[in-house]
């Protein structure tokens, strides 16, 4: 997205006239971090730069609100996410086994992204698919019930994905 072609009047047409220029402004911010981070899978500091300066908002503000949001990331994040659950349930069933052999196998710990932004590997407290535990997700896609085999396959698909070796 480029931020000079955002037209504030555009976005909100008729039910702008309720709504004060400042508060249109802000209203903004949400979908503008949406579409930077669509296109760039993150969002970088001169672009949150620009969009400060054309919406007329300090900087400090802007990162304030895009920091609240978890789904919003300030550095690269690769084009594969893998994420495994440390929830109870999958942490009783193993789940720091898949998240070693993962780290191992990547060359990256939790929270880090490969050099070449293929593979980013992170940890989330639950999944909410208890039964299927232990799980990983790969780009938003559950597995469950990750053992060896399963685990292998995992990286082997994110591999081939990635067209990268490890």
């Amino acid at each position: 997205m480029k931020i000079e072609e955002f037209n504030i009047g555009e976005y909100y047409k008729e039910t702008g006239d309720v709504l004060t220029e400042e508060q249109k402004k802000r209203g903004l911010l949400i979908y503008a971090f949406q579409q930077i981070q669509k296109e760039y899978n993150y969002l970088p500091e001169e672009k949150l730069k620009e969009l400060s300066k054309k919406l007329s908002i300090p900087l400090a503000d802007i990162y304030s609100t895009a920091s609240f949001y978890k789904h919003f990331y300030f550095k690269p994040r690769g084009k594969n996410v893998v994420c495994v659950c440390m929830g109870t349930a999958c942490h009783v069933r193993g789940a720091s086994k898949v998240l070693e052999k993962l780290e191992k196998e990547f060359g990256i710990k939790e929270g880090e992204t490969t050099e070449d932004l293929s593979v980013t590997l992170e940890t989330v407290g639950c999944v909410g698919c208890c039964g299927l535990a232990p799980v990983v997700t790969v780009n938003e896609e559950v597995i469950g019930d990750v053992g060896q085999k399963k685990v292998n396959e995992i990286i082997n698909k994110v591999k081939v994905e990635a067209n990268v070796k490890f």
